[in-house]
């Protein structure tokens, strides 16, 4: 386990700490949905009651390295700040004289926030040099942006060389605890659902779980291709074809190892959909199939209710459950049923005692849609991170952390 900020003294310490406010913000600069604050609350209530002086560093967006003040984060320093009660300081820059002094003036139980570190271009290359000048302005590093943890940058990993005390803040524990022990020790049954529409994206998760998972369920559109690998006609759905032998390799794996991998036995189809605009044309036919094949001139869009009844009772008996990507096009509502479906029955699991983990931002909006969000045990807040997790994979910015 990694230490965390309640193994170490912060007392009258100036604290860096990298989160994740990289928040969706409208062309007003108004933050549409502020959850990722919220998500660092436990973990700087707990810096100020050690009276520690606290300086945040977080991206917004994609800047390239360039400054754009459309994803300045001054609009989550004044959100922090409504949410603490309190002034949030906010620093021009995020290197620099004016900003080391911000920081060397900050006092016990002040925040600052620094701005955008993306638009530096030497951030997303983990430049030594800039790693360092973010280290100087702390003594001691938290690591609590779970979002950014799988990228090598300089305030993720870069920073860790140089700041000898280092610690995971409450919401990096958290994740660590439910996705990394979850995978470590499973209570079985354990079921892993995989949706989305890549095969490619899964292919590793899929390899990591065969070693753990007692079933597979595969849905969305990375279904058709394991559909396709066994022979089923999938008409004009989304096909991955240089994946077909993969698909059938993973199928074979599973055989022999026992698993049961469960595909889509009927689904709901339609001739013609704008993914685009997500909305379905006027003059287009839907229709439910009652068997795996999948018409010519038709795309699969979600699974039927006789797949939803199949799984039904393999979710219901599962002691673990772990959930990543959609059942079908689930943003249009037309085609949202099934993963609403496997949503409640989550739910109803996690209800019943098992532990229930959700990753990937598809899956988290469709608990959401579902209206079940409070009834699964952990909902991650990173999407690439959470599934680069499943994968097995060592990610930079948690491997740079002591252990206890």
């Amino acid at each position: 386990m990694k230490k965390t900020i309640k193994d170490i003294d912060l007392s009258n310490k100036k604290v860096l700490v990298r989160v994740d406010y990289n928040v969706p913000l409208d062309d007003k600069q108004n933050i549409t949905n502020d959850k990722r604050i919220v998500a660092t609350l436990p973990t700087i209530k707990y810096l100020l009651e050690k009276k520690a002086a606290i300086i945040l560093m977080s991206h917004l967006g994609r800047p390239k390295g360039k400054v754009v003040p459309e994803m300045s984060l001054k609009p989550a320093s004044k959100k922090l700040g409504e949410h603490l009660n309190m002034n949030v300081k906010m620093a021009p820059d995020c290197i620099g004289d004016e900003v080391n002094k911000m920081a060397k003036d900050l006092k016990s139980g002040e925040i600052l926030l620094l701005e955008n570190l993306r638009f530096h271009p030497e951030e997303e290359k983990n430049d030594d040099n800039f790693a360092k000048k973010l280290a100087s302005l702390g003594e001691v590093f938290v690591q609590d942006a779970f979002g950014s943890v799988h990228r090598a940058h300089a305030s993720t990993q870069g920073v860790g060389k140089y700041i000898k005390e280092k610690a995971a803040g409450f919401l990096l524990e958290k994740e660590i605890q439910f996705i990394g022990d979850t995978l470590k020790k499973p209570n079985h049954p354990f079921l892993a659902i995989l949706g989305g529409a890549k095969v490619s994206d899964k292919i590793d998760v899929i390899e990591n779980l065969m070693d753990k998972a007692d079933s597979l369920i595969i849905g969305g559109a990375m279904a058709y291709t394991f559909l396709k690998a066994k022979g089923f006609g999938v008409g004009n759905s989304l096909l991955e074809e240089d994946k077909i032998d993969t698909a059938k390799n993973l199928m074979q794996k599973a055989l022999e190892k026992k698993i049961r991998i469960l595909i889509p036995m009927d689904h709901i189809v339609v001739d013609k959909v704008d993914f685009k605009n997500k909305k379905v044309e006027a003059s287009a036919k839907i229709q439910k199939t009652e068997e795996a094949d999948i018409p010519s001139g038709f795309i699969g869009v979600d699974i039927g209710p006789m797949t939803i009844q199949r799984i039904a009772p393999v979710i219901m008996e599962s002691k673990t459950i772990i959930w990543n990507g959609p059942m079908g096009v689930f943003e249009i509502d037309e085609f949202a049923k099934g993963t609403i479906e496997i949503a409640k029955l989550v739910a109803q699991a996690t209800e019943k005692g098992a532990t229930s983990v959700i990753g990937g931002g598809d899956s988290i909006s469709a608990v959401k849609k579902a209206g079940v969000s409070n009834k699964i045990t952990h909902i991650s807040t990173g999407g690439g991170a959470s599934l680069e997790y499943l994968e097995g994979k060592k990610l930079p910015g948690i491997e740079i952390l002591p252990e206890k």
